[in-house]
């Protein structure tokens, strides 16, 4: 299976998921949850916990209760982009190409939908796949999500960002301070989709370490990515707004290196990322497709 394949069986997978435990339309707070998480996306960190999951011998559990819990992890990030649009924060208009969820459902309505999609995600994810033999597995899935998304993760990157806005200038200390934003606001969520598939596959010890790492490099390699197409795409291509970054005067990999300079942190980033691949998949396979694709994506 290649990677296009790949992308899209998992991303069917999650879709399917996601139906299924997302709650029925029909009041305003369900609607919104459902209009912001069936919207599209790549669905990426379910994907990368199928992945991982599949690539290290599976758990026997059902596959569609493997899927769930993977979906899970595309709940918790529907809530970050509902939240990051929110006019408090980023004041976004447009998502996965269509109007964000508090243009449509306003604010306050917009902000119980993250809210209620980050509780369900926990839910999902602390009871599937089910059965007593599974009930470490998923509490340990439980504690990786909670620690990627919380002060010293996503939530603590995203502090991060906001402190940094209005001051995009280079000036001492701003590539170490970038590195860690990106390490926290996205590079931790994606860490954790690589190591629950672990997690659920019942992987510990070195081989979850090494799992991790890559998850990590992976998440870098993808923001340094999404910082360079907010200056090249378009937003018709990239079905989100464009040029935010420089207009919030936010640290970025482009306001601190230049363009050139990006890019060239970028093929870092990449050389990084396919390395650790090629500690996890015995010749380049799903894994450095998975990084080559990051690294280099349109949209």
């Amino acid at each position: 299976m290649n990677l296009e394949e790949f992308l899209r069986a998992a991303r069917t997978e999650a879709e399917a998921a996601l139906l299924r435990v997302l709650p029925e339309a029909g009041t305003p707070l369900a609607d919104a949850m459902r209009y912001s998480t069936l919207a599209g996306g790549k669905r990426l960190r379910p994907a990368l916990a199928l992945a991982f999951h599949d690539v290290l011998g599976g758990s026997g559990a059902p596959r569609e209760e493997v899927a769930e819990a993977a979906a899970a992890l595309e709940l918790v990030h529907t809530y970050s982009l509902v939240h990051d649009d929110l006019p408090c924060m980023d004041d976004d208009a447009l998502r996965r190409g269509k109007p964000t969820c508090h243009v449509v459902y306003g604010e306050a309505m917009a902000l119980l939908a993250g809210d209620a999609l980050q509780t369900l995600g926990f839910e999902v994810l602390a009871s599937r796949p089910r059965g007593a033999e599974l009930a470490a597995r998923r509490a340990e899935a439980v504690l990786v999500l909670a620690r990627a998304i919380g002060a010293g993760g996503m939530a603590g990157g995203q502090a991060l960002d906001l402190a940094a806005s209005g001051h995009a200038g280079a000036g001492p200390g701003a590539a170490a301070r970038l590195r860690e934003i990106h390490e926290k606001k996205t590079g931790r969520l994606l860490a954790a989709a690589c190591e629950l598939g672990a997690v659920l596959a019942g992987a510990a010890g070195a081989k979850r370490e090494a799992v991790v790492r890559f998850g990590a490099s992976l998440g870098v390699l993808f923001q340094i990515a999404d910082d360079l197409l907010d200056v090249t795409a378009t937003a018709a291509v990239l079905g989100k707004s464009v040029g935010k970054d420089e207009a919030q005067e936010k640290l970025t990999y482009v306001s601190v290196f230049g363009l050139d300079g990006a890019v060239a942190e970028r093929e870092r980033a990449l050389g990084e990322t396919l390395a650790l691949a090629a500690g996890l998949e015995p010749e380049p396979g799903l894994l450095a497709a998975l990084a080559a694709w990051a690294g280099h994506r349109d949209r």
